[in-house]
């Protein structure tokens, strides 16, 4: 355990950006609150993507994760997710997109847009999908899991 946790820094201010979180600690507070509900990540900065699973599985949930957008849509790739966690601004085809084409088949999984693009247009964009959150990268881990929770509870 590393001397941050030691010395009583549970992650209340941990933040998540390209680097992934700034200390993992090996027990978070509410680890055990959760069932084992799925989060589909998809962002094409694998650094995030390590971070977001670390902290998502501290928490207890299990993750699957994506570097695109088609890695998700790939019929191979069959997730079963709770959650889905979207960078806007992917690559290929932009999370934005992505959501509206699930929700264009039918799909009501939640989703929680995050994005290093702080702007009140993708904002708008974002928030006119009807996700359940749009967290701007770097964001404080918290507001992620709050945000996850609120997600999974909306698929019960």
């Amino acid at each position: 355990m590393s001397s941050r946790a030691d010395s009583g820094h549970l992650g209340t201010k941990c933040r998540i950006g390209s680097r992934g979180p700034a200390f993992y600690p090996a027990i978070f507070r509410d680890a055990m609150s959760t069932q084992t509900k799925t989060v589909a990540v998809v962002d094409d900065d694998r650094s995030m993507l390590v971070g977001v699973e670390r902290l998502l599985n501290a928490y207890g949930y299990a993750t699957k994760v994506f570097a695109s957008a088609e890695a998700f849509l790939d019929p191979g790739a069959a997730t079963g997710a709770d959650c889905l966690l979207l960078d806007i601004d992917l690559g290929g085809m932009s999370g934005i997109e992505l959501q509206r084409r699930l929700a264009s088949c039918g799909s009501a999984i939640p989703v929680i847009f995050m994005t290093a693009l702080d702007d009140e247009a993708t904002r708008a964009r974002a928030l006119e999908t009807g996700c359940v959150a749009c967290l701007f990268k770097p964001f404080v881990g918290r507001s992620l899991i709050d945000a996850v929770k609120i997600a999974v509870a909306r698929q019960a």
